[in-house]
This record gives C-alpha cells, sequence and structure tokens, in this order.
C-alpha cells in the first residue's frame, strides 16, 4: 500500500479552514471585511453563545446575482482578483477567495443576499460546504450571512475552543477593530441581545474613536498626523501621562486594515522615549495609508501582518508624525484663562514686586530692596539649602542667561508666561520714571480691543517640595524637583561633545559590584564625554576624580550606581540611548530634592517652564504638575454638589 495518498476535497477542505478559522472571531473579521468590500455602509453583527452556535452579519452593500451567489463557496472563487498582476497592488480586504469556503467547510451556513437594483434576492442554505437548498426569496439589498454550529464537523478544533465568554470576548473585539479601521462604515455588535458597540460612519475618526473608545479614552488623545514619501500617517496617540501597563491598546491600520507591526510598534514607542515611564506603553489610532504597491498583504494567512516595500520610510512616518504631536502637546492648554482686565496706570504687580513680603525678608535676611527705591541692584539670592543647611550645587545649574532675567524689582519688566507674583493682593505701582510712563503709554496707544489674559500667579510653595500656581479658575501643583531634573536633562541633552566637569578636592573611591565593575570598564570614554573621570585601580576598585559640573559631589557614588545598574541592563541599546539613561540620573541627582528650601527666584522660573510648556513631564515620563479646578474644590468643600 502506497504511503503518500492524495487527500480527498472535503478533508483538504478542513485543513485550509484551519489555516483561516481559527475560531469564531476569525468568522466575523473575514465576513465584515467582505461587507467592506462589498461597499456597506452598515453593517450589524450579532451573536449568541460566543459565537459557536449562532453568529450571522448583515450589510447593505451590493449583494450577489443567483449565479455569483452559487459559486461564492468554491474554494478560490473571488470577485476581487482577475489575473496575477492584480496581486502587486492589492486594494481590497479580502482576495484569496477562501473565507467563504473555508467558514462553510465548517459549519450550516443560511445566506440571504439581493443585488443592488434586482427584484428578488437569493436563499442559500449549505452542510459542510455543500449547498443544501437554494431559491428565489424577497430580501433587503445586501447580504446577511448566519453561521451555526462552527466546527461541528471537526472535534478536534471545537476541544480547543474557550469558554462562551471568551470566544464571545474575542468576536466582539474583531468587530471593534474592524470597524475602528473605517470610520467611514458604521457597525453595529450586539452580543446575546445586548449592544456591546455603535459607530457612527459619519467617516469623522474622531467621532469614530469617541463612539469606540469612549470619552475617557478619547480625552487623553494628541491628534497626530504627518506624510512622509508618499506615506501618509493620520489619527492620535495618547498622552505621555496615560501611559498603559500593556500594548492592547495599540491600534494600527493599513489602508484601512487592521495590522500587527513590529516596525510600527517600535516607531511610536521610539517617539515616546524620556517621556514615559519605564514600563508603560502608549496607545494610539494610527491609520497609515500608502500605495497600494507598496505594501504586501499577503505574507499572513489571516491578512493581519503586512510586509513593507519600503519599511524606513513608514518607520519614519510614524516616528515623526507621533513625535510632533508630543511636542505640540500643551498640558495646560485646558486651564486657559477668561480674558481679563488690566489698567495701564496700575500693573498688575509682578513676583519682585512682592519681595517686601514678611515671608521673604524672613527667608533671605532683608536682603531685598524695596521695590521702587532708587533702582539699587538686588544682592544675589543665595543657594537652595538642604535640610541641614548645607548650600547645594544648584544655583550654578542655573545659567547666567536665566538668571539674567531675574532683574531688580524697580526695573520695567514683563512676566514671562503671563506671571505675576505672590504676595499682598493690592498691586504695587510702578515707579514715576521717564522710561516707565513712556512704556506704559506706548502700551495704551497700542493695546489691543480685546484685554489679556490674566496672568498666572505664583502663590509660593507647600512642604519645600510642591509650587503652588493660580491660572485662572484652576490651581497647579508642581513637583519642583521632577520640573528642574526636566530643565537639567533638557540642558545636558542640547549640549554636543563633552560635558563640563567639576574636579573633586578629595579623589572619591568607589567599589562597585563585580558586574557592574565590568559595565563600568566598557564605558569609561563615554563616561568621560558625560564629566566622570575615573580611575581604575586595581580589582574591581576605582578612584573617581571628576564629576559633572552639575553633579553635587556628594551624590557621584550614587549616581554612579545606578548608571552601573543601567548599563547592566541596557541590552542592545544604541549609544545615544545610552546616554540619555546616564544623563538621565545625572539630572536628576543634580536637581533640587523635595524637602529642600528653594528660593522664590528659582520657584518663579521652574512655575514659568511648566506654565510655558516648556516643561511637561520628567526624564522618565512622570508629569511635573496636576491640576485642581475651582470646581473640583468647590466639591470637596461642598459648596456644590
Amino acid at each position: 500500500m502506497p504511503e503518500i495518498q492524495i487527500l480527498s476535497p472535503h478533508v483538504a477542505d478542513l485543513i485550509a479552514a484551519g489555516e483561516v478559522v481559527e475560531r469564531p472571531a476569525s468568522v466575523v473579521k473575514e465576513l465584515v471585511e467582505n461587507a467592506f468590500d462589498a461597499g456597506a455602509h452598515t453593517v450589524t453583527v450579532e451573536l449568541r453563545g460566543g459565537g459557536m452556535t449562532y453568529l450571522r452579519v448583515t450589510d447593505d452593500g451590493r449583494g450577489m446575482a443567483p449565479e455569483d451567489a452559487g459559486i461564492a463557496f468554491l474554494r478560490h472563487a473571488t470577485s476581487k482578483l482577475r489575473d496575477a498582476r492584480d496581486l502587486e497592488a492589492i486594494g481590497t480586504m479580502g482576495f484569496r477567495g477562501e473565507a467563504l469556503a473555508a467558514i462553510s467547510a465548517v459549519s450550516h451556513i443560511e445566506l440571504t443576499t439581493r443585488q443592488a437594483g434586482a427584484d428578488a434576492g437569493t436563499r442559500m442554505t449549505l452542510d459542510a460546504g455543500e449547498i443544501q437548498t437554494m431559491y428565489e426569496t424577497g430580501c433587503p439589498e445586501g447580504t446577511t450571512m448566519i453561521v451555526r454550529d462552527l466546527f461541528y464537523n471537526t472535534p478536534a478544533r471545537l476541544k480547543f475552543m474557550k469558554s462562551d465568554r471568551a470566544e464571545g470576548s474575542a468576536c466582539v473585539a474583531a468587530a471593534f477593530r474592524c470597524a475602528l479601521g473605517r470610520p467611514d462604515v458604521s457597525v453595529r455588535c450586539i452580543r446575546d441581545g445586548e449592544e456591546q458597540f455603535f459607530s457612527p460612519g459619519d467617516n469623522r475618526m474622531e467621532s469614530c474613536i469617541y463612539s469606540l473608545l469612549g470619552r475617557d479614552a478619547a480625552r487623553a488623545l494628541l491628534a497626530c498626523s504627518g506624510e512622509n514619501e508618499g506615506v501618509r500617517v493620520e489619527g492620535y496617540i495618547s498622552s505621555p501621562g496615560a501611559g498603559r501597563g500593556n500594548r492592547t491598546q495599540q491600534h494600527f491600520f493599513c489602508n484601512g486594515r487592521a495590522i500587527r507591526s513590529a516596525a510600527l510598534q517600535a516607531a511610536l514607542e521610539q517617539a515616546y522615549r524620556n517621556t514615559l515611564l519605564t514600563g508603560r506603553f502608549p496607545a494610539c489610532v494610527l491609520y497609515v495609508t500608502l500605495s497600494n504597491a507598496a505594501v504586501d498583504v499577503n505574507v499572513h494567512p489571516a491578512k493581519t501582518e503586512v510586509k513593507f516595500t519600503h519599511e524606513k520610510q513608514v518607520f519614519d512616518a510614524v516616528y515623526y508624525a507621533a513625535r510632533s504631536a508630543l511636542e505640540r502637546e500643551d498640558r495646560t492648554a485646558e486651564v486657559r484663562l477668561s480674558p481679563g482686565t488690566r489698567k495701564a496706570a496700575e500693573p498688575k504687580q509682578d513676583f519682585y514686586q512682592t519681595m517686601t513680603s514678611a515671608e521673604f525678608h524672613a527667608r533671605t535676611q532683608g536682603g531685598a530692596p524695596t521695590p521702587g527705591g532708587g533702582g539699587e541692584a538686588r544682592p544675589a539670592a543665595p543657594a537652595p539649602r538642604r535640610p541641614g543647611g548645607a548650600p547645594t550645587a544648584y544655583s550654578s545649574a542655573l545659567p547666567a542667561s536665566d538668571r539674567a532675567a531675574f532683574r531688580s524689582p524697580t526695573a520695567p519688566r514683563t512676566p514671562a508666561a503671563g506671571f505675576s507674583g505672590a504676595g499682598t493682593p493690592e498691586a504695587v505701582p510702578a515707579p514715576a520714571s521717564a522710561p516707565v510712563q513712556t512704556a506704559l503709554a506706548h502700551f495704551e496707544e497700542t493695546a489691543p480691543a480685546a484685554a489679556p489674559e490674566r496672568p498666572a500667579r505664583l502663590i509660593g510653595e507647600a512642604m519645600d517640595t510642591y509650587i503652588l500656581v493660580e491660572k485662572g479658575d484652576t490651581l497647579l501643583l508642581i513637583d519642583k524637583h521632577a520640573a528642574h531634573e526636566r530643565i537639567n536633562f533638557d540642558r545636558l541633552r542640547r549640549q554636543e561633545g563633552a560635558l563640563m566637569s567639576q574636579t573633586l578636592l578629595s579623589p572619591a573611591p568607589f567599589s562597585p559590584a563585580p558586574a557592574d565593575a565590568e559595565v563600568l570598564r566598557a564605558r569609561l570614554p563615554m563616561l568621560a564625554e558625560l564629566g566622570f573621570e575615573i580611575e581604575t585601580l586595581s580589582g574591581d576598585a576605582f578612584l573617581v576624580r571628576a564629576v559633572p559640573a552639575l553633579l553635587d559631589d556628594t551624590d557621584a557614588a550614587a549616581a554612579l550606581e545606578e548608571i552601573c545598574e543601567q548599563l547592566r541592563h541596557g541590552g542592545t541599546l544604541d549609544a545615544r540611548a545610552v546616554r540619555d539613561e546616564i544623563l538621565k540620573t545625572v539630572a536628576c541627582k543634580a536637581a533640587i530634592k523635595a524637602g529642600w528650601k528653594t528660593e522664590p527666584e528659582e520657584l518663579l522660573r521652574l512655575a514659568e517652564a511648566v506654565v510655558s510648556g516648556e516643561v511637561k513631564y520628567c526624564p522618565h515620563g512622570r508629569p511635573v504638575a496636576v491640576t485642581l479646578t475651582r470646581r473640583e474644590l468647590d466639591k470637596q468643600f461642598m459648596r456644590i454638589v
């Protein structure tokens, strides 16, 4: 008896069905995509018992003529390809002619269809791929497909099915992905008589996303768009503060088809570098559009994976679109002020016109001049202090260009980012000097009809940790450490080449664990570029002779320990990524700490950076500010219900 045999057509169909139809969710995907290809404007998916016992998909598409319906369930029967040349540029969701044949081979089918403009429709029933009945009937234009008892004749496949709840959820998810990919089609999903979701089909991405993802998720999304060498990217990505614990909320679509793509995933997450917490992932709904000839959708039986002809172009398009959206984000946009009033003769007092307050005198031992007192130069503010009173290295971290902005309270000054100062509620009149009067007259002549927005007001600091800023009807609480850490990191990252270092008066010994010593030796040249001068001694001992200029010498050992940890777990990160991770540690160690006393001028600088949008997240992705609205506070005090 020969060992090699030709399988019967029925067995061959069952094997082929297993490649296309893995579970009920596969049926949902194939039938909904067929409806899209048929030009449907509305699609309804109904299922019972997890889709195993009953699944119906109804559309208002073109429908089929009786002669087409009779051959639609044969293998490789398709209306979407004519010859081999069509394979070079596939523009439809389905094309192989396998879906209906595979589904019908392992189920009982009822088909009702009517071609647009036809007087009557066609009804068919099939069992295991064989037509049982076929006759003319009255029905709406479009197609309705009912699939019953899936895998009834393939017990080997049936035993691997999960519970009805799990399979039903997978069916809903499959329909959901199809709906999300086609904002121009209204899709409704009903499970055991209960509607799961509905998309309006108005061809607007934002309304489709809002109806499917919900209000809370939609509010955390940022509009994203861009184009690169014929690759168009549109959609939405999540704000870094709304990172997820996994990648399940990343939805990519290529020419309307839901896909999985490691390249697109990597491009998106690369754009979030230094803005997202470790272990958190961005969410997205991104639609990638490119020439049909530039993408191969025929590399996976279920067509969920694709291959791009020019993958780098697609990668760059997604990366730069996402990067641009993140850079445009303004976390304070939601708390914009309504226009306030301002009199030219009595300008709103700025921060330095409040330095006669009792609190400020107590903190500076009376070092500030009296506002309007003749314009004497203000003494330099002392450096922030640790809880124990020792000066910190923070003052040297503020460039001279930044400190130059802090002028005498008697000189005219336009507060950055619309800031006014903290202190007494009444404004301090400007000194009656000619230059100021001239400036005020010019202000009155050129002021627009609409009054400018009321400036934000620095209230002070709470718990030596959080900066309080009043901005309209919103209170911002700013983490001063996180904000300063980001400023340090951005400044360090902008510097090309070697960073400035400071030589230690007494070289500090450093003895890491053997594993850390190994990675430290391998990265000594890079650390030298970043301001560390480290000498190798015998064994695993090192001597630290210099550290980055921003870094306090007492933090050198702790910084190196963290750097060793990062290097040891860095894997195959490129040199730029390793540099960034090291700079994060330096920036963190050099930043002012929670609990330290901080001078008002430094608080102002940090607050200005946050309110202006210059600083949004710390290098590790934590938000630097949270907001409390007046309504939220009123509810806490039961002023409103």
